[in-house]
């Protein structure tokens, strides 16, 4: 019996796989700590990976 595998996952063209950073706002709060927010990638949603692509035949022959 073979083995059913899914393909791999692709990497995610817009972020490279980076999906999420901190962004500093440059504003620092009471304690003196800078103030940071997380932007994750609008492409992937912040998984960093993309579903494989699957192949569709076109056309052919009768």
């Amino acid at each position: 019996m073979t083995d059913h595998t899914r393909p791999p996952a692709r990497i995610c063209p817009a972020c490279d796989g980076f999906a999420s950073a901190a962004i500093s706002l440059g504003v620092r709060n009471s304690r003196g700590h800078r103030r940071t927010i997380t932007v994750h990638c609008r492409d992937c949603h912040g998984t960093g990976t993309l579903p494989a692509r699957t192949a569709t035949l076109t056309g052919g022959r009768a």
